[in-house]
């Protein structure tokens, strides 16, 4: 028999899928708002840390989407305050109960029902923890070389070639695994 951690984190599982999907057929702000505000208070007191990172972890895409928007509906005189509030809002509510269930439920346990989910959400969860190391590394060793705090412009230097470096190292990874797959056939095509 399973145990009922396993089926109370699948119970989560199942609720914070149809949540998100309820996200996605909502279309008023009001309604979205107000979702925002009850998962808000269901979260308990959690709710302002879980607030934190959802807002820090949307701010800078949604501020991005949203300037993108502005510079092409404007001109256009498509522009539309609702529309943009709505969008905002969906992908802030998303986050929230995305940060909401990770406190909340053990993803390897809420997927154990499945072997090849828990495997990928093991292998995302390695690639998560990797990077991270890297990208420790990478504030580690520049705060190590610089004795005062740098300026905005050096910051924004070290941050580029580490966006470099990553993505170098990425595409390195790429390149060997397609390179293994074709060595094993698996692009042959005249089958």
């Amino acid at each position: 028999m399973r145990s009922p951690s396993a089926v109370s984190a699948r119970l989560w599982l199942l609720a914070y899928a149809a949540a998100l999907l309820a996200a996605t057929l909502v279309h008023d702000p009001y309604w979205l708002g107000g979702a925002l505000l009850v998962v808000s208070l269901a979260s308990g007191r959690d709710r302002w840390r879980i607030a934190r990172r959802a807002v820090r972890a949307v701010l800078l895409f949604n501020g991005v989407v949203t300037l993108g928007y502005v510079l092409v509906a404007g001109p256009r005189g498509e522009f539309s305050p609702a529309y943009l509030l709505l969008v905002n809002l969906r992908v802030l509510l998303m986050v929230y109960l995305g940060f909401w269930f990770v406190s909340r439920v053990n993803l390897l346990r809420a997927l154990a029902f499945s072997p090849t989910l828990s495997f990928l959400a093991t292998l995302a969860c390695g690639q998560g923890l990797a990077l991270k190391r890297m990208v420790d590394d990478y504030q580690q060793a520049f705060r190590s070389r610089n004795l005062e705090p740098p300026d905005v412009r050096t910051r924004l230097r070290h941050a580029a070639a580490q966006g470099a470096d990553l993505l170098d190292k990425a595409l390195h990874g790429a390149t060997e695994t397609t390179q293994a797959m074709r060595s094993r056939g698996f692009f042959d095509d005249r089958a």
